[in-house]
């Protein structure tokens, strides 16, 4: 296998980048027109949830439950119950640390239909400090059995993971980004599951989610002008982890880099490195916040600050590999 051509990483301060938000809202608006079950529940969020248009078109199917996250979430399990398909909206943090319980009891545990619908995940609420950040959300709910946790990388992929799981018979996470994402070219088709393979390599491989699968393309780019030939893949689904992946870069380079916008602690890394040690062992560099409470900034200046940019993932490859950078 040979790197993709590089194209430079000074063509990424001119790519286009969109809101996965803006996908999502459009999404979820062409499926409440063609299906009335289709109902939004949020928490005093309509404007960062994207549920504006939604109020305006369809405002007897929205429930705003004001700011009481654990309410919310037992609203959804309630009108899934009624055969309606919730998509319950709020900031990933307070969603996902708030109703835990709720998640846990209601959704998860009762295999209720409900779309569970993190939104601005990661540090994308730099300003707003430690308690806006959402950088556990992947551990807390990765540990929850019968719970698809999936992390779209661009509008695109948005949504298609938006239609699956409105498709889907069961309970759902989708961590919605807020962060601008260019999109990837070639755009893989989103499949639960299964990680899409952006880049084929052979010396080291480069896995990502969300916000940070552009980093590693860029990344890749840079490695090959230094000779190396990058794998990135796409893990777009988290839980459940596409583990045949996982092993087939453990046996086809000589390790692996994980970066996401989350605590090292339980998230991607803690995920790919159970499957290598498991199936695999191999030499990884786990990138993201460092098990600490991340400061107040912005967001630009927190990713650069915890190493979760293009440069550190280059780097990382080439300790990873033995190289000086």
């Amino acid at each position: 296998m040979t790197a993709a051509p590089a194209s430079g990483p000074a063509e990424a301060t001119t790519t286009p980048t969109h809101d996965c938000r803006v996908a999502f809202a459009a999404t979820l608006l062409d499926l409440a027109a063609a299906d009335p079950r289709v109902v939004a529940v949020c928490n005093d969020s309509v404007g960062s949830s994207g549920l504006g248009e939604f109020a305006a078109r369809h405002p007897d199917r929205l429930v705003n439950v004001g700011i009481a996250e654990q309410a919310m979430v037992g609203v959804g399990a309630g009108l899934a119950g009624g055969g309606r398909i919730p998509f319950v909206c709020a900031a990933s943090p307070f969603l996902t640390g708030r109703a835990l319980e709720q998640i846990k009891a209601d959704v998860a545990y009762s295999r209720a239909n409900v779309k569970l619908c993190g939104m601005s995940p990661g540090l994308a609420y730099g300003a707003l400090g430690p308690t806006h950040h959402s950088i556990e959300d992947l551990a807390w709910l990765r540990a929850l059995a019968d719970l698809t946790v999936v992390v779209p990388a661009d509008p695109a992929e948005t949504a298609e993971a938006v239609r699956w799981a409105h498709a889907h018979d069961g309970p759902v996470f989708l961590r919605v980004g807020r962060t601008p994402v260019p999109a990837l070219t070639p755009h893989v088709p989103f499949a639960p599951g299964r990680a899409a393979v952006l880049r084929r390599g052979e010396d080291v491989t480069l896995v990502g989610v969300g916000t940070t699968v552009s980093l590693l393309t860029e990344a890749a780019d840079r490695l090959a002008l230094r000779g190396v030939s990058a794998r990135v893949l796409n893990m777009s689904t988290v839980s459940p982890l596409d583990e045949r992946a996982v092993r087939e870069a453990a046996e086809d380079t000589r390790g692996i880099v994980t970066v996401e916008e989350h605590t090292v602690r339980g998230g991607l890394g803690g995920a790919v490195a159970e499957a290598v040690v498991t199936h695999r062992p191999v030499p990884m560099r786990i990138l993201g916040v460092p098990g600490v409470f991340a400061p107040t900034g912005d967001p630009r200046f927190l990713r650069e600050h915890f190493r979760i940019t293009a440069a550190a993932a280059e780097r990382a490859a080439l300790d990873l590999l033995g190289r000086a950078p």
